[in-house]
């Protein structure tokens, strides 16, 4: 179901990219928020991937090449505003996504009825860091700023068609365009005016093309279930 997979992934790489902050985090409070939002993205990869077969073979089992996710929730976490600018760009999407499924009658309705209320807090979140970094202090202001613009190439790809997600994917980019521009003025910061996706990159996460950085965080998200096939905790 290329659906569920696409969607699946999407949440399952972000969910470990979050959760390589742990140890991390700038203060204690975002230490229990990045990982809460892990969690809970972790907990939608797990439905959607139990569409399509076994969530741990297709967790732990596949091929880079396998992997149906878009190239954005791959990218490493980089510094916090990083981290934050990738959050704002797809859990915005995200959250527009699953409102738009939830309104429907697809087979996604019900758990995107379930996870827009996560969603929406994962939005506000990011939101809120960016004001605050945008609108801080000079050094904050061109991290995050620095980092918007590394990834806007990367949110092209949001857009893509996928097969079984039944959405009007440019009044999607249209809201997404909107609430993006919206927070990025609101904190002091200019929208990227590049390009927004690369040369190659246009829908290849969604084609198993991904970027270096990628195989080598699915070798450390593989490597203990690859070690110790069949075991039992």
């Amino acid at each position: 179901m290329t659906a569920a997979l696409a969607l699946g992934d999407d949440a399952l790489v972000l969910s470990h990219r979050l959760g390589e902050w742990a140890g991390h985090a700038p203060v204690l409070e975002e230490e229990v928020a990045l990982a809460n939002i892990a969690l809970d993205l972790l907990g939608q990869a797990r439905m959607l991937l139990s569409f399509v077969g076994d969530e741990d073979q297709l967790a732990y089992l596949r091929e880079e090449r396998a992997f149906r996710n878009v190239q954005l929730v791959e990218q490493p976490n980089g510094d916090f505003a990083h981290t934050i600018a990738r959050q704002l760009y797809f859990s915005v999407y995200q959250h527009l996504l699953y409102e738009r499924l939830a309104a429907g009658q697809g087979e996604f309705a019900d758990l995107a009825a379930k996870a827009v209320k996560e969603v929406a807090y994962h939005r506000d979140h990011a939101e809120q860091w960016v004001l605050r970094l945008g609108d801080g202090t000079a050094e904050s202001h061109e991290r995050m700023q620095r980092a918007l613009d590394a990834l806007w190439r990367f949110t092209g790809e949001l857009f893509e068609p996928v097969e079984g997600v039944d959405v009007d994917r440019h009044a999607l980019r249209d809201g997404w365009l909107a609430a993006v521009t919206s927070v990025v003025e609101r904190a002091t910061l200019t929208l990227p005016s590049g390009p927004q996706s690369g040369a190659w990159a246009a829908g290849a996460g969604r084609q198993g093309l991904h970027t270096e950085s990628f195989g080598r965080m699915l070798a450390e998200m593989q490597h203990l279930h690859r070690s110790h096939p069949g075991a039992s905790w």
